[in-house]
């Protein structure tokens, strides 16, 4: 339902689905479910890491073969919300043992954190997305990747935000996206290391889909005007081709592009808020 919802959704409806509404499932296993439950979470814990893998392969081979731009993102959020429960199923399969075997707890500890740290970089990086998506609708009317190409030099400030923001969503080094998955699979490896590697595939296919998908239909190759001649600008004028962000635009997207910047240099920042959330939690259920 979820590309649906986003296909039919203007583009701040689909800003507010995928920054806060798509979590709110995720937590309400980390608040309520697991709290509650831990036994029957400790012996399903793995059902719950399955389907979370299942997500993030599908998900992502899904994205790699769509043609409209929107849906394309809305499949990535599956896959990414993939990683959310692979972490959280990890961290309660952990709970069928010893946590002072191994360091258990550190790595089911470490599972939660790239859960949790997923939920909010997932919300900042995919609104970013869908905002992007909604600067080329409204000049291009179309979200068609066969209309476009070779924009990278006729709009160079949303080539530079599109390129940090996809680069942040397929988890570069460096930018905040990185640490949700590198969290989230260290402690998964430990945990569930089979799953956990077939979940890898979505890393490498996700890489495909934002740079070849995206980057290359987009951005690149050479630019051809007959591609696509029906641009207008951001009020609605006739336009001969396409235009870049408007000022309010990059008073928006900019500061989120900052924090991907910044969380990923320093994800300390959160983590230590989303760490003790973690400890507190497990604390109490081994």
């Amino acid at each position: 339902w979820l590309p649906d919802a986003h296909t039919a959704a203007p583009t701040a409806g689909s800003v507010i689905l995928a920054g806060v509404l798509l979590k709110l499932g995720a937590y309400g296993f980390l608040r309520i479910l697991l709290p509650l439950f831990p036994d029957a979470f400790a012996t399903y814990g793995w059902i719950v890491a399955l389907i979370g893998v299942i997500g993030i392969v599908y998900g992502a081979f899904v994205s790699l073969a769509q043609t409209d731009l929107k849906r394309l993102i809305a499949y990535s959020s599956v896959s990414h919300m993939g990683y959310v429960m692979l972490g959280i199923g990890a961290a309660a399969w952990a709970l069928n043992g010893n946590p002072d075997e191994h360091g258990l707890f550190d790595t089911a500890a470490m599972a939660l954190n790239g859960a949790a740290l997923q939920m909010f970089f997932h919300g900042i990086i995919t609104g970013a997305l869908f905002f992007l998506v909604g600067v080329i609708y409204e000049r291009a009317h179309t979200r068609d990747l066969s209309k476009f190409g070779g924009y990278s030099a006729i709009v160079p400030a949303f080539y530079a935000t599109f390129m940090f923001t996809g680069f942040a969503s397929l988890g570069l080094p460096g930018l905040a996206g990185f640490w949700a998955e590198f969290f989230t699979f260290r402690g998964a490896f430990g945990i569930v290391p089979v799953l956990a590697l077939i979940g890898v595939i979505g890393i490498v296919i996700t890489a495909a889909y934002i740079l070849y998908r995206i980057i290359q239909s987009i951005f690149l190759g050479q630019y051809d005007p007959k591609r696509w001649d029906h641009w207008t600008t951001i009020t609605g004028e006739h336009a001969d081709g396409p235009t870049d962000m408007a000022r309010f635009e990059k008073i928006t997207l900019w500061p989120l592009v900052f924090l991907m910047i910044l969380l990923g240099i320093f994800p300390t920042l959160v983590l230590t808020f989303f760490n003790h959330f973690s400890v507190d939690i497990l604390s109490t259920l081994f």
